[in-house]
Parts: C-alpha cells; structure tokens; sequence
C-alpha cells in the first residue's frame, strides 16, 4: 500500500561527522588529562556519555558541572559544550546521575552494578548495551535470570580476565520490553505450547485450561502468567486467537501483535471521529488566510488516500515566487485529551506494511476530513516563502488556511511532465523542480548525505500471495515534494531554536540526529578499502563530500547495496527529543516534523506548539514533551520493525516456489553462526556455518569473514557468491541458502524443552 515522501528518508539520516573517543576511554589523572585533552576531537553523544561517567567513576561523591567536565575532556567548542549540557540532563533523567544543585550533578549510588538493555542473540546467549560500560557486556544464557530481548535489567560484573570482554549477570529485571508474545500453538491432550516469532529463545507452557478454545497450528497471542525459577518454559494464557497460521491476513495481523500494534480502532474512537463534520464553518474562512484562488496541487503516491501535504505556487510582481506549503490542520479537528488525540498519541505514528496501511487517526479523518483533496476546500497550517529565482528564501510566513487543491498528482504522472515537460500544471511543477534541485544542490554543499535506498516492493494477489517482486526508486518528482518539505520542517524549527526570549528557551519538539561512531566509521572505512574506495574522516565538510562521493561511484555496482548498508549502519538513528542536538545527516542546525500530522504523533505536537508560539504562548513543561517524544521514538521504532518484518514474509513466501533452484548474490552479513547473503532481488537469506563442511570457520568481526581454520578460505562481506535455495520457515521469516557446490546438508534443529 502507499507510502508516503518521507519515508525513504526516515530512518536513513545519519550524522556525517567522525570522532575520536576511544571505545577503552578511562578517566585519567589530572596531568595525563591535559595532555590528552590536546588530542581529543569533538563527541558524539553516545560517546560523550561514557566518556562523562568514565570520569565521574572515578570520583562518584564529587559534584561536577557542564565546565569542569568539558575542560576534563579537553571540549573548547561551543557546540560540543552544549552537547554535554544535554547529556548531563538526559543521565539525570535515566537515573544515572543526581543533581546536587543548580548545574552540579554526580554518580547515583548503584552497589557495584549497572543497568542496561538486553540484546539477545541466536545461540541463547545475550550482551547488555549500558551508557555505564564502555563495551557491551557478555551474559551467558544460564546467567539470564529469564531476561528477555529489549528487557531493561539490573546486572552485577563479575572480575574481568585480562583479554576477556566484560561478563556479568542478571539480579534484577526493572522494566520488561514485552508482555505479550505472539507465536504458533502446538497443542497435545493435556496441554501445549505456544512457539513464538521473533528473537526469543524459549516456547511458553500451556496449560489446557488456559487455551481458551484455541487450537493446534492457529496463531495466538500468550501472556507470560509465571515463570517458576528452575524451570525453563514460562506459564501462559491465551489472550487472543488470531486464525489459522499461513492465511495472509492471520500473519499481518501477527505481525502487528508480535510489536504490540493495533490492528482496529475502539468503537468509541470511531465514534467520536464519525461525529466530525465535512463542512467548514463561515468562521474559519473568517479568520484564515484565503488561498483558494492560488494555483495548488498535491503529489503522492499513486495508492495513497491521506494527502496531508500540497504545494502552492504564485509568480510575484518583482520576479520572486510565493511557494506555500499547506499542511492539513489535523489538530484543529484532534483536540488534546480527545478520545481521538490519546489514541492518536498511544499509536504515535501511521504502519506500512506489505499490503496495508495501519492509519493513526481513524478512516474519516485521514482520508477524509484531514485530506487534502482535489476540489474541496480543507482547512491547513502552512508556511509560506518568497523565494528568488535561484532558491533563495526572502520571507517567510506561517499560519492558518483555507485551500482547495486544483490537481491530485501521482508520483508518476509529475514524473511524466518532468520528464517531457508537458502536460497539465507543467509550468508549476517544472519551475518547482528547477528549485528543488537547487536547493538540494545547495543542501549538499552544507554537509547533507544523499543516502537513497531502493524500496523492495511486492505485487500481491488477492489471497495475499506475492506473485513479482520489484524495485521503488526515489525519482524527481519524490525529491520535489521531499525538498520543499525538508523547507518547512527546517524554517519552522529555526523559529523555535533560533535565541531565546526573556523567559528561557522556548520548548519544542526537535528532529534530533546524533553524530556517528568513529570506531564504526573508521571499520567502515576499511572495509571499503578492500573494494577501492575510501572516505575522509577528519572534517564534517569532508566526511559528506566524501560520503555522497562513495554513493555515487557504488551507485549500479555488485557491492552497491552492502557498501550503502554499512554505511547506513555507522551511523545514529533520528529520534525525536525536546533538547536540540542538530541533524547531522541533513546537515541542519535546527529540524523538526512539521509536514505529515495525518500519520505522525510529532506533527501533531508541533503544530500545538507553533499555534500557541503564534498566539503569543509558550509550553512550560519540557518534562511532559521529553516523555512525548521518547513515547513517539519508540513507536516509529516498533512500526519500522513491522514493516521490515512484512517484507520479509513476503520474501520467504515468494522463494517457496523456488527451493532447489541456485541464484547469484553478494555476502551482505558475517556473524559467527551464518553467512547473510542478498540476491539480485533484494531477497537475503543466510548459509548457516554449520553448512560450510569443508573446514572449521573462525569468525573475524573486525574484517566482516570468516576463515577456515586449516584451508584459510574466507568468505568476506560483498563477495560474490552462487547460493541454492535449502529452506524456508514461514513462522520465522527464515530462508536458509547452501553454497550452490557444498554438498550434503545437515538438519541440527533445537528440540524443544518442557517444564
């Protein structure tokens, strides 16, 4: 189903900026920290983070502000010395720190133990990811406690053998990821199990009495009830019977439970959207400007039905161009503490998957009330520009409209008249292009990465089975409509970041992007060494110009989509926050998400804020808007994860019909129990090691291969490889690959355990 602009760019800005904080940093004595204070280079802020309470470990009962610790650190620019005010806020926020006054923060007690987040792994062990330690920490499955992927726990650090990783255990779980699991019923006389999706290496117990009515080989969703402390299956009931595992409408409705997505709206929700009227009263008009008689239109995908977005155009008398960007005024119909505003918020975003969307406001709104339609006049919050001939912005106004779109385009047909430079509207759309592209131009000069991944797309019949695959790439006409909301999102943040007035910063909503890893970056830069290429990673100017200069050269090559993966990989994930860190992949001081209130949660509070900055007003509360936006990052997070986890059932259902048959791909992935390995088609599987008999494998991390212990074969991230398609596993969108001249195979399936 559609997918709006946006989305090829939501999860791919990542910061172009390397740094050199060692992943070892310990905080040092006062001489060696001047000295190495000379070498230190700016931080991100993960790194920032340890390299602050490395410091304050060292000295736990003491007090430290913003100053004393950037000159520990050797910080002297200004930017980087307000990174560690944030830093230091969010740890007190996390529990890590205390303030002892205003400004003066140190260690939270803890009793030799840290916090952190579980990251599960296949073979049942798991490492824990903590701001308090400077690599991951090692947990051995029988030292779990029953933590679970995502689980929020407490762990105490065994004595460290000299050449070991860090090792610990679980004593204390605070905060479960997950509460109910999502899985495939076996069912005997007496009792059964639910075996669930996703990484988690444990089935859990039914008892007959909890089933519920539920059968064997349906799916269905379980609450853990118990979990005895010897035993190895949690106890569970069924909560919900989702149908008969294999029907297509049963496995996305998994998919949405398995990350605890809604799938229907609540009859009151409805309800209350039903009972919003289409007519616009005369006192709107009244008090909105009228851009009724400007030429508008709307691009959007070809599927779509939500248009919350449209382009004016209006040609100025002293040569310049009025370029409105109307967005639909969603909050005026979504009132905070609305049934409708708290589902909105408990949603957080609209869900992309394979063959549906999942919307955030009910169907009358977006697509009806909200959506900015061809011929009907909408109400909309828009920002409005005069720009020069070259791309350049004069003025700026933002406000409340009145619009009627004259023209609903598919991406396609604006396509069309880019490309032949007629048709309806070609005027209008050709002089929106020409700016685009420059501005874009002009985005890149600034620092911006032009990271473009190619969308995997799936046509689908009408029981839900994948007939083709094939490719969505990001054309003009997208990066039209992208680059004049990029526009607004960027002036609408400046207005709030830009100074502060007699009572403070003003409290917003940002578009935050942090800088990346410069352990990752430079492994990275390695790895590209061996096809080639190289990237500079001194400067932030250098590090972009180098970047989009890598993309470009990979661009139609073999090695294209793993050198983009990688790249992709090394750097942050954007997320939403109330303290202003930058976006660095977009190579903007100030970001935000202004442009798309019908399907993020964001949007809709940063028109809240910029209705009552307008009016005069300001928010208070940061505290509530941190929660917002921490609330908001997870659920993208959660909607991303299902949207990735729809297309990867689909790619497993599509290669059934293709078991036995060999195909050629590029090794996209090293681990120690696999090889990953992507397809012409954009379809990955994996060769487990297991599979590779000629010799024993020893996985090297740091060069992404593996290399046979007596042979010294190696198999190496982006070589080519010709696989034969063994099997796939529906349940666990799992496709497995042989070498296509490997020989025999071996079944090691994991029997299941029983209390």
């Amino acid at each position: 189903m559609s997918c709006k602009h946006t989305n090829s760019l939501k999860n791919l800005f990542y910061s172009p900026i390397a740094f050199y904080l060692p992943t070892n940093f310990k905080a040092m004595s006062k001489k060696d920290k001047k000295k190495k204070s000379r070498k230190m280079a700016a931080f991100n802020k993960k790194n920032l983070k340890s390299a602050i309470l490395s410091v304050m470990y060292d000295d736990p009962v003491k007090p430290f502000n913003y100053r004393q610790l950037s000159s520990i650190l050797g910080i002297t620019d200004e930017e980087s010395r307000k990174l560690v005010v944030v830093v230091l806020e969010e740890l007190r926020e996390s529990g890590y720190l205390e303030e002892m006054g205003r400004g003066r923060f140190r260690m939270r007690t803890r009793g030799g133990t840290i916090t952190g987040v579980v990251d599960m792994q296949p073979t049942g062990y798991a490492y824990l990811h903590s701001d308090e330690a400077e690599t991951p920490v090692y947990v051995s499955a029988r030292n779990l406690l029953h933590a679970m992927a995502g689980d929020k726990v407490r762990v105490h650090l065994f004595a460290r053998r000299k050449g070991h990783d860090l090792e610990g255990e679980v004593v204390e779980i605070l905060e479960r990821s997950k509460k109910y699991f999502v899985g495939t019923l076996e069912v005997t006389r007496n009792y059964a199990f639910l075996v669930p999706t996703g990484k988690v290496s444990f089935d859990i117990f039914i008892p007959a009495e909890n089933l519920h009515g539920a059968r064997n080989g349906q799916k269905a969703v379980a609450e853990i009830t118990e979990w005895p402390a010897n035993a190895r299956n949690p106890v569970g009931v069924i909560t919900e019977v989702l149908g008969d595992a294999g029907v297509h409408d049963t496995e996305m409705h998994a998919i949405l439970a398995e990350f605890e997505l809604p799938r229907r709206f609540p009859d009151k929700v409805e309800k209350a959207a039903e009972k919003i009227p289409d007519e616009i009263p005369q006192s709107e008009y009244n008090r909105r400007r009228d851009f009724r008689g400007v030429t508008t239109f709307t691009i959007d995908p070809a599927d779509a039905k939500d248009f919350d977005d449209a382009l004016s155009l209006k040609k100025l008398d002293n040569g310049h161009l009025e370029i409105g960007i109307h967005i639909a005024d969603v909050t005026h119909y979504v009132k905070p503490g609305s049934v409708l505003d708290e589902e909105a918020y408990e949603r957080g975003t609209s869900v992309y998957l394979v063959d549906r969307v999942v919307p955030m406001l009910p169907e009358h709104l977006s697509n009806g009330v909200c959506s900015l339609r061809p011929h009907e006049d909408k109400l909309c919050f828009s920002a409005v520009f005069e720009v020069t001939p070259e791309g350049k912005v004069l003025h700026q106004w933002f406000g409340k409209t009145v619009i009627n779109s004259d023209r609903r385009f598919s991406y396609e047909e604006a396509q069309e008249i880019i490309e032949t430079g007629s048709g309806e509207l070609a005027e209008e759309i050709l002089l929106l292009n020409g700016l685009a592209q420059k501005m874009r131009e002009e985005r890149f000069r600034a620092g911006s990465i032009a990271f473009d991944r190619v969308e995997v797309k799936f046509d689908i019949d009408d029981s839900g089975k994948p007939l083709s695959v094939w490719f969505k790439e990001s054309k003009e006409a997208n990066k039209l409509i992208e680059e004049f909301m990029l526009l607004a999102n960027k002036k609408v943040a400046e207005l709030f970041g830009k100074g502060a007035d007699k009572k403070g910063p003003r409290v917003f909503v940002y578009r935050v992007h942090d800088r990346p890893d410069a352990e990752k970056l430079e492994n990275f830069n390695n790895f590209i060494h061996k096809f080639g290429y190289g990237i500079q990673t001194v400067t932030p100017r250098g590090v972009a110009e180098s970047m989009n200069h890598l993309l470009e050269n990979v661009r139609g090559k073999k090695e294209q989509n793993v050198v983009e993966m990688l790249a992709i990989r090394a750097m942050a994930k954007a997320e939403y926050s109330v303290r202003n860190i930058g976006h660095y992949g977009l190579a903007f001081d100030y970001y935000t998400h202004f442009t798309s209130p019908i399907r993020r949660y964001p949007d809709m509070m940063v028109h809240r804020l910029l209705e009552k900055f307008l009016e005069g007003g300001r928010a208070s509360h940061t505290g509530d808007y941190a929660e917002m936006c921490r609330h908001s990052s997870e659920m993208e997070s959660r909607a991303a994860s299902a949207e990735r986890a729809s297309v990867k059932y689909k790619q497993v259902e599509f290669m059934q019909d293709h078991v036995g048959e060999e195909f050629p791909g590029v090794i996209s992935g090293v681990t120690d129990w696999g090889l990953y390995v992507e397809l012409e088609n954009k379809i990955e599987g994996m060769i487990p090691v297991s599979q590779l008999d000629d010799d024993f494998y020893i996985f090297d991390e740091k060069n992404y291969l593996i290399r046979g212990r007596h042979t010294g074969r190696i198999f190496q991230l982006g070589d080519p490889v010709k696989v034969k398609i063994w099997r796939t596993n529906l349940e666990k969108k799992q496709l497995d690959f042989l070498l296509a001249n490997n020989g025999e195979t071996r079944d090691n399936s994991r029997p299941r355990s029983k209390n």
